[in-house]
């Protein structure tokens, strides 16, 4: 069983120098190298994340203060979805931060209530009852909420970031890595030796031979260790996610003020849905679909259509003849090992989901989290490669079931690609036999409980935004009786007030908040 004295990460952009930064930061007594292309697009198209990098930034003692300025980032409070329920049905919050349950009766599923005595209820209406944050969103507002002005919403925890990902990889690479030790090596890798035990050396275009004890792969799609040289299998998740191509742009702002908004918006068209992430500078948008409904000019001629017409914020047609278009095509699964002999994959070498639910970066910080806790061990025993991949595998497979549950819940069947969405099984089991199924808990807790509670993460959200509602009449009569009530609104009369106040509340602080733009120039960006 090997000591790891030396790693070398072959890759950079994001996921690399994370990785650069994450194993430097825990192991600054090891030999961290990173092979990195010297051709590296210096502006990406824009990245979102989702509040779990907090945890990672903070673990590596980087403050927002550090970073954000010099990588284009504003702050994300929430993901909208608009017209995923159905066509022209308007948008929804998923924000972040825990519910506010104050008042209520049966927490979380108190508002199933409200919306079966009031069936006009929007459906948008749940996540503005539960969630602070919402009054923020809908007015492009954010505040640091020191004096808790808006309860269970913490700006530390529950913001994320839109950020220029090639940027962030630059300053993690010149600011954090370099400056701790990490060796940097601009060259190409242009062979890469392997025999029974994994990869034996690295051939590079400067003539180097580099060695090392761990080879952590970094190469994007193209996992040129993983999979190209030790070829572990590809397991695809074509079944339960449906696309496979992206194009990406950037939009410059026309009112950044109005425009720069808190939060991801994902919004529902013809072959699939378009991104939209507001960065300090400019907005990143790209339209993902599915290449066995549409072809790449059709899809490119969709999405500038969109662009013109649909967009919440229309942009002229001279603006849209200056833009750049880049076309992406997205191996979306995971293989079946992560971590194989003396290879370990992070990133979109391991494994992709899609864009929806911004779980990019999500997969890099959380499987390095984890590589580093095996690191931790003195030598590595294959049971510490198999207990590595059985841990990452459960949690892609899990948030992979949660974003496919987006197209599952769909009502949409406009056109041939949301009709096939509606009549395919997304009950397929991943193929991962220990893997629990959000599958099977969303329907356990339909079936048999009719309530929805934590473990269901976002569901709880994402279910009511798409007309999917866990309570029938004979679940209310029941609750009605067992409660000691004589009728619905004698029982929710109390919680409704509550909410009422709550809302006007959280209204008012909003009212009184900096916009998002506000936030960032006087905290980020004063020179602008």
């Amino acid at each position: 069983m090997p000591s790891i004295n030396k790693i070398v990460i072959v890759g950079g952009g994001s996921a690399g120098w994370m990785t650069s930064a994450t194993l430097k930061h825990h192991f600054p007594e090891k030999d961290i190298i990173t092979i990195e292309s010297p051709d590296i697009p210096t502006v990406g198209v824009g990245e979102s994340t989702i509040g779990q990098i907090n945890a990672w930034l903070h673990d590596l003692d980087i403050k927002d203060d550090d970073w954000m300025p010099h990588c284009d980032a504003s702050y994300k409070i929430s993901i909208k979805f608009t017209d995923f329920y159905k066509e022209n049905s308007g948008g929804f919050h998923y924000p972040f931060g825990q519910p506010h349950l104050d008042g209520t009766i049966f927490g979380i599923n108190d508002w199933y209530f409200k919306k079966a005595k009031f069936p006009d209820t929007p459906n948008y209406d749940y996540a503005k009852t539960y969630y602070p944050a919402v009054a923020l969103s809908e007015q492009n507002k954010i505040i640091r909420n020191d004096n808790g002005e808006l309860p269970t919403w913490r700006f530390d925890n529950d913001t994320a970031y839109h950020f220029d990902a090639a940027k962030f990889g630059l300053w993690l690479r010149e600011q954090y890595c370099k400056p701790r030790g990490v060796i940097h090596i601009p060259a190409e890798v242009v062979k890469f030796n392997s025999d029974d035990s994994g990869i034996t050396s690295l051939e590079l275009s400067n003539g180097d031979i580099i060695t090392a004890d761990l080879y952590i792969d970094c190469t994007g799609f193209k996992a040129l260790l993983i999979d190209k040289t030790l070829k572990v299998p590809f397991n695809k998740l074509s079944h339960i996610l449906p696309n496979d191509s992206a194009w990406a742009t950037r939009i410059p702002y026309q009112n950044k003020e109005t425009e720069l908004e808190p939060y991801t918006n994902c919004t529902a068209i013809g072959n699939g849905w378009v991104w939209n992430i507001p960065l300090w500078s400019r907005v990143g948008t790209g339209y993902v679909y599915s290449s066995e409904f549409i072809s790449d000019e059709d899809a490119l001629a969709e999405f500038k259509t969109y662009l013109l017409n649909h967009r919440e914020v229309k942009i002229p047609q001279e603006m849209l003849d200056t833009l750049e278009f880049r076309n992406i095509k997205m191996r979306v699964g995971l293989h079946d090992q992560i971590y194989y002999k003396n290879v370990c994959a992070i990133g979109l070498a391991a494994g992709f989901i899609e864009p929806l639910e911004s779980n990019g970066l999500f997969t890099a910080h959380e499987f390095l989290q984890k590589l580093s806790r095996t690191i931790r061990r003195e030598s590595i025993s294959q049971w510490d490669k198999d207990a590595f991949n059985n841990t990452v595998k459960k949690d892609f497979y899990s948030f992979a079931q949660f974003v496919s549950l987006h197209y599952a819940l769909s009502q949409r069947s406009d056109t041939p690609y949301w009709k096939a969405v509606g009549e395919r099984s997304f009950m397929q089991p991943s193929g991962i036999a220990d893997v629990d199924s959000k599958y099977e808990d969303f329907v356990f807790k339909r079936m048999h409980k009719q309530a929805y509670d934590f473990e269901l993460g976002g569901m709880n959200c994402i279910s009511p935004g798409m007309g999917f509602f866990p309570i029938d009449e004979s679940v209310i009569k029941r609750s009605i009786f067992l409660n000691r009530h004589y009728s619905l609104l004698e029982m929710m009369e109390g919680v409704y007030k509550v909410w009422d106040e709550n809302q006007k509340n959280w209204k008012i602080v909003a009212d009184n908040a900096p916009t998002v733009y506000e936030f960032l120039k006087n905290n980020y960006y004063p020179d602008e």
